[in-house]
């Protein structure tokens, strides 16, 4: 179905697609997502819009999401099962196609225990994989989680969030597929640094035909130390960190120019790369650089599509 998303349409031509991530502040303030929109506007196709990222109370997604709206770039909104029940995520998604809002990451979300009101009840209603089928149904048939018909559906392009590096690795294609089969148009995987790695989950995805049917966007993710890189090999979890990037980082004479040579290379690599359609850039509390990587991997201009 068409939904009139930038991002659709730059997927549907072929081209190769681009999107980035802004982080909402811890406050009421607009200003940090307004002054962002304007330095990245024509960087990227859409830009993600975390929902309380790491369970920290952040402005909201769908609010941050008119904000760079009125600045004239497209949002990816956010939509985690951790803080809504069904009803709410329903609502959510009505609200957002409402304001204009066509593009909507579903996302199981990260437990409270890791944020900064730990003392909070998780909801947890659906997963990510309910969370997708049910918005598919709602968008495509006008029906309810509860079968209740609705007039005027919402005009949504789901994505959806993959971690080809989580254990087992074995089930990481069978996990897609389940989230392609209930309705996902694109995913956004976890950032890649073992690229021989990932090479090996494109290779299960490619042979499901997955590649097919929804458009994937490599996750990549600049670094500015080589403390930054052996903290993500170390100490988060499902992400893999080889020792010679590691090494890389520590020996380079600036490492914040290192951390962007290596995005870029990373990103020319999945340019080449069968079935991938797209990047997905997370500059975390970096995102002054995201024009720099955009323009040196050779991204520019981005496609302006009617």
């Amino acid at each position: 179905m068409k939904t009139g998303s930038n991002l659709e349409k730059v997927f549907e031509s072929g081209k190769f697609a681009v999107t980035a991530e802004i982080g909402p502040p811890q406050s009421a303030n607009p200003e940090p997502l307004t002054h962002h929109a304007k330095m990245l506007k024509g960087y990227a196709d859409a830009f993600n819009l975390t929902d309380n990222q790491t369970a920290v109370v952040r402005l909201s997604s769908i609010a941050s999401a008119v904000i760079i709206m009125r600045e004239g770039i497209e949002p990816v909104i956010q939509m985690t099962c951790r803080d809504r029940n069904r009803i709410a995520l329903q609502s959510d998604l009505l609200g957002a196609s409402a304001l204009g809002i066509r593009n909507v990451l579903c996302l199981t979300g990260d437990h409270q225990i890791f944020g900064n009101e730990k003392a909070s009840k998780s909801v947890f209603d659906f997963d990510s994989v309910s969370e997708i089928s049910v918005f598919d149904k709602l968008r495509r048939e006008g029906k309810q989680a509860g079968g209740q018909e609705i007039k005027d559906p919402p005009k949504v392009y789901l994505g959806c969030a993959e971690n080809p590096f989580a254990t087992p690795y074995e089930f990481r294609a069978t996990r897609l597929a389940k989230k392609v089969a209930a309705g996902a148009d694109f995913v956004q995987t976890q950032a890649i640094f073992d690229m021989d790695m990932f090479e090996k989950w494109m290779d299960e995805v490619r042979a499901r035909g997955l590649d097919k049917k929804v458009h994937i966007l490599a996750g990549v993710l600049p670094m500015k130390t080589a403390g930054a890189a052996r903290y993500m090999k170390n100490k988060v979890p499902g992400m893999i960190v080889p020792n010679q990037i590691i090494d890389r980082m520590k020996n380079a004479k600036d490492s914040k120019e290192e951390g962007i040579k290596l995005c870029v290379e990373q990103i020319e690599t999945l340019k080449a790369m069968k079935g991938v359609h797209g990047v997905h850039i997370m500059a975390v509390m970096w995102e002054e650089m995201v024009p720099r990587i955009v323009e040196e991997a050779g991204l520019l201009p981005r496609p302006s599509i009617e």
